[in-house]
């Protein structure tokens, strides 16, 4: 009996101590994120006093990061908010060291979703290279001028307007003007959008809508890499499960402000009301962790219902989700048969309906790759593509190739 008594101290004791550890850690990593976030939040500023005109460059900073044969920048610039007013977002861009012989290319690269509260800004990360690091060497290499906006609301004032296709592409083309601004970016008028998740949407949008919001700018082609196209499809598999956590919060939070009258607080558990607003303002990450364990361990869902069979939910996902292209834009669409967050089976029918409709489309089908795993897989394959339309040349086509149905795990 002792030596069990002692057993079993010793074993609360091992407890006790890798959860005081784990306590310490995080409270350690709280601490120097909110230092880190701190130094940042003079620059991040909204002025009292700024120009009206969108895509102004207000500040501009080095990153405080290497990336070889290039600078790196943090980029405060105008933008405009839901009702066309001026408002202020932020970014990153890069630019090479070698003066170009021609006007600069550029690269708008358009990140997945990343939760909106500050910290989860990616210009404001201590490590902002992470989200572009299997891009950004080749792009560097070929003289592209790149920017990565964090979107309107995320790291500054405001709230996301989450998957909103005005504001995606406000923030993208506006974004591409205050690259332009520049001294060392000698850009031209060309350029193209790459987007991964979220990103692949506001990609998308961007096709779409970029000759509104900005004339002055050429689109070369598009790049979607496990596009969150699909809403209503997207809606319909995941509302109850542990991506309705994942990105419910930013959905409900961006869409009751877009859309005033739609029904939200109906399709809301008890729970997702409690803590939407507190989630939102979480990043991605945790808001992952804090829905699986809600999720699988208390059995809770964020959506008491299916919004995608409201009416009213269903015109507001239609709104907000792109139409095919015509055959004069290219697109390239990468995809993952493994992804459980944007799953592949929407996106195999999103290829089948643009072709049919006409769309130039060059997919690229990757066995067994997943939402995590997609973006840095497609990386090389991408810039390849994106070089090609640079030149002029004649994009590819692979509509007379079905989407690998066999191959996908989760329709």
């Amino acid at each position: 009996m002792p030596v069990l008594r002692k057993t079993l101290v010793v074993a609360v004791a091992i407890i006790a101590a890798g959860a005081l550890m784990i306590v310490s850690f995080l409270a350690f990593s709280t601490w120097k994120s909110n230092v880190h976030q701190s130094n940042l939040a003079a620059f991040y500023a909204t002025p009292e006093d700024f120009s009206q005109i969108p895509g102004t460059l207000l500040r501009w900073e080095p990153l405080g990061v290497d990336v070889a044969d290039a600078k790196a920048y943090r980029l405060l610039y105008v933008t405009e908010d839901q009702q066309g007013k001026p408002a202020v977002a932020a970014g990153m861009a890069f630019i090479p060291d070698k003066e170009p012989d021609t006007p600069r290319p550029m690269v708008a690269y358009l990140e997945g979703t990343t939760g909106q509260g500050d910290a989860c800004a990616p210009s404001r990360s201590p490590d902002p290279l992470h989200r572009v690091q299997n891009f950004l060497p080749e792009a560097m290499a070929q003289g592209w001028a790149v920017v990565a906006p964090d979107e309107y609301g995320v790291g500054t004032q405001g709230v996301q307007l989450y998957l909103i296709k005005e504001q995606e592409v406000r923030d993208t083309v506006n974004s591409i003007r205050a690259l332009r601004s520049l001294p060392d970016a000698l850009t031209g008028n060309d350029f193209a959008v790459y987007g991964y998740s979220q990103g692949g949407h506001s990609a998308l949008w961007t096709g779409h809508l970029s000759k509104q919001f900005a004339p002055e700018l050429d689109l070369v082609g598009v790049a979607a890499v496990a596009p969150a196209a699909d809403l209503a499809s997207i809606i319909d598999r995941q509302w109850d499960s542990v991506v309705g956590w994942g990105i419910g919060a930013d959905v409900t939070r961006s869409w009751s402000i877009a859309y005033p009258d739609l029904p939200v607080d109906p399709f809301l558990t008890d729970a997702a009301r409690d803590n939407f607003e507190r989630i939102a303002e979480s990043c991605t990450f945790g808001s992952f962790i804090e829905g699986t364990v809600r999720h699988d361990i208390f059995r809770q869902d964020f959506f008491a219902d299916n919004p995608a069979e409201n009416p009213m939910w269903a015109q507001a996902l239609m709104e907000q989700t792109p139409p095919p292209y015509s055959a004069a834009v290219p697109i390239m669409l990468v995809q993952g048969t493994a992804d459980q967050i944007v799953l592949a089976g929407p996106n195999a029918n999103l290829q089948e309906s643009w072709c049919a409709a006409g769309s130039t489309i060059n997919a690229l089908w990757l066995e067994g790759v997943d939402h995590i795993n997609v973006a840095a897989l497609a990386g090389p394959a991408v810039t390849g593509w994106i070089v090609d339309r640079f030149a002029g040349l004649t994009a590819p086509n692979t509509c007379s190739v079905p989407p690998p149905w066999s191959l996908i795990t989760v329709e």
